[in-house]
């Protein structure tokens, strides 16, 4: 694969999210694997994690898990032993972690919450995001007569449009507001390890929300701050993150982070082509351990899969 023979662009590099300057890094290749605990783990996790600890080892680097739970309604304790079991019984081993420690700590994602806070803070304080009074219901209704009309909707950038004093009346008046991304004019573009060169135009990426109005960080917003705070190199996942990945790659570039190196891998699927999931019979990876199946066994099959 050509995600061997690739060498980290990332060393030697001081950055600052919010008023607090993360450590200097000086490492190699990082890796990590960073599942959500809503869910036990199933076939194709174990294989993304595979991957990015063979690629991990077979480097000289370093392999992170990290237990993105900021789904705190779905997800469970439970459900994270589940995880650090199956991933144990396949021999896959991490230098840092929630059990392990690290320099980079803590390792679950619902403990880096204020981290998050200050990047959004500090997006907005360099332009590169702004506050959105629009509630949820008015923009369901844009969105419901965009449809309506037959056409797609994307956010319109109403808040953009407010004067000084409009802000202040809706700060005065306690308004709940999310801070949403200003998303530039041009187009994304970052050479995939797997797939080769991949660009979007940005005019079809809306200005998207990276804190909620209860304050909660997006998905968006979370990983691509940890990302940066651990030192990630390499992110390898599944294809259906591709589409998240321009707005990734926006995020590095205005919190002053260097861009890590994307591979995305394909999906499983199932015989109608369709993800796999537990119609299909999609198993927990302890699962197959309870059936008898051995461990070399259940590698070997996600490696050559």
């Amino acid at each position: 694969m050509g995600i061997l023979n690739r060498n980290s662009e990332i060393a030697n590099r001081q950055l600052t999210i919010g008023n607090r300057p993360s450590a200097i890094y000086n490492f190699g290749m990082r890796v990590r694997f960073a599942p959500s605990p809503t869910g036990y783990l199933h076939v194709g996790g174990a294989r993304t994690a595979l991957f990015n600890w063979l690629l991990a080892r077979q480097q000289g680097g370093a392999f992170v898990l990290r237990i993105e739970d900021t789904d705190t309604e779905r997800s469970s304790w439970e459900m994270v032993e589940g995880i650090v079991d199956g991933l144990r019984w396949l021999g896959l081993d991490w230098d840092e972690g929630p059990d392990s420690g690290g320099p980079h700590a803590p390792y679950f994602q619902s403990q880096r919450v204020e981290r998050h806070r200050a990047a959004a803070a500090q997006l907005v304080d360099s332009g590169h995001a702004y506050y959105c009074y629009c509630s949820p219901a008015l923009l369901q209704e844009k969105r419901a007569a965009a449809e309506t009309a037959g056409g797609g909707w994307i956010y319109d950038r109403t808040c953009c449009a407010l004067s000084a004093d409009e802000i202040a009346r809706l700060e005065a008046g306690g308004v709940p507001r999310a801070v949403r991304f200003r998303v530039p004019a041009g187009t994304t573009r970052f050479v995939d390890l797997v797939h080769g060169p991949i660009e979007f135009d940005n005019a079809v990426i809306e200005d998207f929300v990276i804190l909620r109005s209860d304050r909660q960080p997006t998905y968006h917003l979370s990983v691509v701050t940890d990302d940066i705070d651990m030192a990630i190199s390499h992110v390898v996942r599944g294809d259906d993150h591709i589409s998240n990945t321009p707005k990734h790659v926006l995020l590095f570039a205005a919190l002053g982070a260097a861009v890590p190196s994307f591979a995305h891998v394909p999906l499983i699927l199932g015989t109608d082509k369709k993800r796999l999931s537990k119609r299909h019979g999609a198993t927990s990876v302890v699962e197959y351990r309870r059936q008898g199946y051995l461990p070399e066994a259940m590698v070997n099959f996600l490696g050559l899969l």
